[in-house]
């Protein structure tokens, strides 16, 4: 552990912080977003740098946290296991003993959530979950905070999940516990969410629907992801077919309040999972979500090197 940082911190998934840490998150994240619209300079972290490990590969994950740390005036290390040693075999806990200590902070996008759990239990560094099989916790951030940018307090709202159980699902979840509010849950049979992989303890925070549109009903927000995330895509076709009836589409929205909105994690399959008319429409805030990538990263890594600032 480095100096100064005794009470360090990792964020490997959403339950990782508090209500009262999010509380303040989205209240940095806010006042990070208007400097960086205001072109105000704002460089906390000028000595210190952030390595990104990427086991699967990425394009808003590696620009978000790249241009965030560069933002802030700190220095970024990518590696791949093409390029490192973690292709060749080297257990993770000994990559993660070498390399936090040189750098102040670890960003790891890959498979397994043990993957991660070794490597943090390792490192003298905090470390970031950019996206494991199992949470991305970093995009629900940014959709919450996105959802507070224009609609204000999540809590007691109602979050339509239509698609697949996965990593999405499960961390929508474990905010809904967190934050207050609830998830409607449609997903095909045999795509269903599993409290126990989503590690809640209140399986009151969310509800199952077999039919989508019912999910979508009163719901103040309706979001989605791609039918076969990035590890299963032998799984596609026998996905296509089983995932038909869970397109988001107008009919959707329109049984959903009238200010709902529409987020999707990108990358988007038009036609697939939701349809043109609803991404590309006016209650879509897919490009401020996708933005927001950056603003709630930045926020982040802030808090877990600097802790709270004033």
């Amino acid at each position: 552990m480095k100096p100064g940082m005794s009470l360090m911190k990792h964020y490997l998934q959403f339950k990782d912080l508090r209500a009262e840490e999010y509380a303040y998150l989205f209240d940095r994240t806010r006042i990070i977003k208007t400097r960086f619209k205001n072109y105000e300079r704002y460089t906390p972290l000028s000595d210190r740098t952030l390595a990104m490990i990427f086991e699967k590969a990425s394009t808003r994950t590696r620009v978000s946290f790249e241009a965030g740390m560069y933002q802030l005036g700190g220095s970024v290390v990518h590696l791949t296991t093409g390029d490192s040693q973690l292709g060749r075999s080297e257990p993770i806990q000994d990559t993660a003993r070498v390399i936090s200590r040189m750098v102040d902070l670890v960003m790891i996008r890959t498979f397994e959530q043990q993957r991660i759990r070794d490597f943090a239990a390792a490192s003298r560094v905090p470390v970031i979950n950019g996206l494991t099989n199992e949470y991305h916790p970093c995009q629900i951030l940014a959709d919450i905070f996105t959802f507070i940018e224009h609609r204000g307090s999540i809590a007691g709202k109602v979050v339509a999940w239509v698609g697949d159980g996965n990593n999405m699902a499960n961390t929508w979840l474990q905010a809904a516990e967190i934050l207050g509010f609830t998830v409607h849950v449609s997903t095909p049979s045999g795509y269903e969410v599993d409290p126990a992989v989503a590690g809640i303890s209140n399986t009151n925070c969310y509800k199952v629907f077999k039919n989508p549109l019912d999910a979508c009903r009163g719901a103040h927000l309706v979001t989605t992801d791609v039918w076969t995330s990035m590890g299963y895509e032998a799984e596609n076709e026998a996905r296509i077919q089983a995932f038909a009836d869970w397109c988001v589409d107008a009919e959707m929205m329109a049984v959903a309040q009238p200010d709902a909105l529409f987020m999707h994690c990108l990358p988007a399959h038009r036609g697939e999972e939701v349809t043109a008319e609803v991404i590309d429409g006016a209650q879509s805030v897919v490009w401020d979500e996708a933005e927001n990538r950056m603003h709630v990263q930045k926020a982040l890594m802030e808090y877990l090197l600097l802790g709270r600032i004033g």
